[in-house]
């Protein structure tokens, strides 16, 4: 598989236009895992979107917790790692964003219940 990696990116090499060469060839770019990684992570976030049309007692409290916690943990790891991963950096803040809005939708959904049963 990595030689086919390869030769795909050799041949890809020649059809990069000059001014993308910097972000072609960066140490995040789309030549390394680092790049393709976060790229991939975005459906995590599609899905978090897909929950919020969700009734909130279908949500669950632990994925979303994790998902939130997780989140803030690689957004803040993605900024300390050399090179700097911009890519990954986004796609965590917006997983611990959706993480964070299904936990309170589900905190809010349990508060009212316990105010109509009251």
């Amino acid at each position: 598989m990595s030689r086919l990696y390869r030769a795909v990116i050799r041949t890809a090499d020649k059809f990069v236009p000059e001014k993308f060469q910097p972000f072609w060839n960066h140490p995040a770019g789309p030549k390394t895992v680092f790049f393709w990684g976060p790229c991939v992570k975005w459906c995590l976030v599609i899905a978090g979107l897909g929950d919020a049309a969700r009734p909130a007692d279908k949500l669950s409290l632990s994925q979303s917790t994790a998902l939130g916690a997780t989140g803030l943990i690689w957004s803040r790891y993605s900024l300390v790692i050399i090179p700097r991963n911009w890519n990954l950096f986004s796609v965590n803040v917006f997983v611990a964003t959706t993480g964070i809005y299904q936990v309170a939708r589900i905190f809010n959904y349990e508060r009212m219940k316990k105010l109509k049963e009251a």
